[in-house]
């Protein structure tokens, strides 16, 4: 008899429950004649077994395995048996782990969990302990506040070119249409073929549409979200959007100053472009005048940070709005009107509509904040906001200041930075007024706040700001108020509430100084 090949039993400590005592003898293929083995006679394991015929005949009692006897003492009386039948075998006999039940991890609420870690975080600031985001982002505009958008879209913009270029007069909704129209046309048509999915206003434009009272408002920002993923996208975008203002010009300019490089130097003030880890947009900003608003155009793939403060995080999609005059024959009236949705990226659309309607500060992560949310923070102080949690106040101090410093390292950035701050977002006369009060205002924070700059870094900052805020302040025409003059310096939340504290046209002349400055000021 060839050789039995044995098979070692199954290690019981690897948890497999199965019989391991059945083994049939294996023929190595070389003495298969010896043992009666003709080729082409051979059936599987597994019909044998199921139609329980084969080895030994019918189900014998003391066979080892379906009818194979386990005491033949002659080679014919053997089982012969194949690789291929021990693999049918064991396929049979395969070992069962035990069970192991199955975890679910769709019962657990991530959004519940995430909010507890937010307000958790010391970074977060936001009004309540509770933290933003509990509440609903978007919202369906009121009539009132589709009447006042509305009226925004059909301002005529003037978007002044330098030199002896003309201004250029649109309306905003017909700027808005042209601008999406050249992006979303084939290149062969002269478009940037890219696909737009909404515009947007957003900044202090959307403030003062869902505002209850109205909300001076320095620029008008409009976002294009759009699909860039590579820079030639946006080369095309800014092609686009130099070729739709080139059909802007009078007709009897001249094509040669209609060209693309002479359209960019003329009537584009700020080009940015941003492709980095999460970031990927850019920004045309049209109008070079001094004093009037300028339209700020966007354009968004992606971008981790699109707010500062939850008064400015508003956005309102135009893409109804401008159906709507597209296709209706009627105007807008109090029973026909599109429904139009305002979103909050703060993360709570009420919640950020009441800090707007009461005047407060709020964000969150405030570490994610880039060097302008200072410039941004210190504006609101000017105009009369306060901080909706006093006592968090000085760690998002400390955050923005660092933040600014880390993006405005030089003396010369820092200088640019504010200079184009101060012209920029303070038009008009009753907001050129609160210039000096700004200054005053930064200068205490970054006195106060600053944690990141040497000795004689910081000296050389406040240094610049007390030269702008007394440029500021010799720069207005001083208001006679008998016996003396007065003039507003004082930086305290009374004075700041007082809307004409510059002049002090409604502050009584016997009381001329604050109790928290000792200066000749706004005895409000």
């Amino acid at each position: 008899m060839a050789d039995v090949l044995e098979i070692d039993p199954v290690d019981d400590d690897l948890g497999y429950d199965y019989e391991t005592t059945k083994i049939p003898d294996i023929i190595a293929p070389d003495e298969m004649i010896e043992s009666g083995y003709q080729e082409g006679s051979e059936q599987s394991y597994g019909d044998r077994r199921d139609s329980k015929e084969g080895f030994g005949g019918e189900g014998d009692s003391d066979s080892g395995v379906d009818g194979v006897s386990s005491g033949c003492s002659v080679a014919d009386d053997c089982p012969v048996v194949s690789i291929n039948d021990v693999v049918a075998y064991y396929d049979d006999i395969r070992p069962r782990r035990r069970h192991v039940p199955q975890l679910s991890f769709y019962n657990v609420d991530i959004e519940r969990l995430a909010m507890d870690a937010l307000v958790q975080s010391e970074s977060s600031y936001t009004s309540s302990e509770e933290g933003c985001g509990g509440g609903e982002r978007h919202a369906v505009l009121s009539y009132e506040q589709v009447r006042r958008l509305n009226d925004v879209m059909d301002e005529v913009v003037a978007i002044h070119g330098r030199g002896n270029f003309p201004t250029l007069h649109v309306r905003l909704r017909e700027l808005v249409a042209g601008v999406r129209a050249r992006l979303e046309a084939p290149q062969t048509a002269g478009g940037a073929g890219v696909n737009v999915r909404d515009v947007r206003l957003n900044g202090g434009a959307a403030s003062h549409v869902l505002a209850d009272r109205p909300q001076p408002y320095s620029d008008i920002d409009l976002i294009f979200t759009a699909e860039l993923p590579t820079a030639r996208h946006c080369d095309r975008v800014k092609a686009a959007v130099l070729g739709h203002l080139s059909t802007l010009m009078p007709p009897a300019t001249p094509r040669r100053r209609a060209s693309p490089a002479g359209l960019k130097e003329a009537y584009v003030s700020k080009m940015v472009r941003v492709n980095s880890d999460g970031d990927r947009w850019s920004l045309i900003s049209l109008g070079n005048s001094r004093g009037h608003k300028s339209v700020e155009l966007k354009f968004v793939d992606t971008m981790r940070r699109q707010f500062e403060f939850s008064v400015d995080s508003f956005q309102i999609a135009l893409d109804s709005l401008l159906a709507f005059h597209e296709c209706a024959q009627l105007p807008i009236g109090e029973n026909f009107y599109p429904t139009v949705v305002g979103e909050s990226v703060y993360g709570d659309f009420n919640e950020a509509l009441s800090h707007l309607a009461e005047k407060l500060i709020a964000t969150r992560q405030p570490e994610e904040i880039r060097g302008g949310g200072l410039l941004k923070y210190c504006a609101l102080l000017a105009k009369g906001y306060r901080p909706a949690r006093p006592d968090k106040i000085k760690t998002l101090e400390r955050y923005m200041c660092s933040r600014f410093f880390i993006d405005f390292p030089e003396l010369g950035q820092q200088r640019a930075k504010l200079e184009a701050y101060l012209r920029n977002h303070f038009v008009g006369r009753e907001e050129e007024a609160l210039k000096h009060r700004y200054l005053t205002l930064l200068h205490g924070v970054v006195r106060e706040s600053t944690v990141c700059l040497m000795g004689h870094e910081r000296r050389q900052t406040l240094a610049l700001i007390e030269a702008l805020a007394c440029r500021e302040l010799c720069a207005r025409a001083p208001v006679l108020l008998a016996p003396q003059y007065y003039v507003c310096v004082c930086a305290c939340a009374a004075c700041a509430q007082c809307a004409q504290c510059v002049a002090c046209a409604q502050c009584a002349p016997p009381a001329p100084y604050c109790d928290c400055c000792h200066a000749a000021s706004c005895p409000a």
